[in-house]
């Protein structure tokens, strides 16, 4: 077992039916309290976290540096931590300074010209 993995004591309150359902839950499965809450907890993190909503806002506050990249790692993941890590430093850099080819027509000299004032009657 690893040091994160280590059993921590936690405390806090709750309303006290859903405490009372919870242990009604771990005795029809006969199971300790603990045990359901931590995979409760665990489902609802695993969930949470593949949530485009979720990875949504995580990379918002890491691109504003509302988060550093452990959290988001701890968060979302390493591997879209890393991406969102070298997102983040692209978008820092400054733009390639490279002019636009002015002797390439990409239209080949067929260019239409669209009237975009008209309603459509349909």
């Amino acid at each position: 077992m690893s040091a994160s993995d280590d059993p921590r004591r936690v405390h806090f309150q709750s309303p006290e039916y859903l405490v009372e359902r919870l242990d009604a839950i771990a005795d029809l499965f006969d199971k300790d309290r603990t045990d359901v809450l931590v995979e409760a907890m665990r489902e609802y993190i695993e969930d949470t976290a593949d949530s485009e909503t979720f990875q949504e806002l995580v990379a918002t506050k890491y691109y504003d540096d509302q988060l550093d990249f452990e959290t988001a790692k701890q968060l979302v993941g390493a591997e879209t931590a890393q991406r969102l890590r070298l997102l983040k430093s692209d978008l820092s850099d400054e733009p390639l300074d490279i002019a636009a080819p002015d002797d390439v027509d990409i239209y080949d000299g067929d260019t239409t010209t669209v009237a975009t004032d008209e309603v459509d009657d349909q």
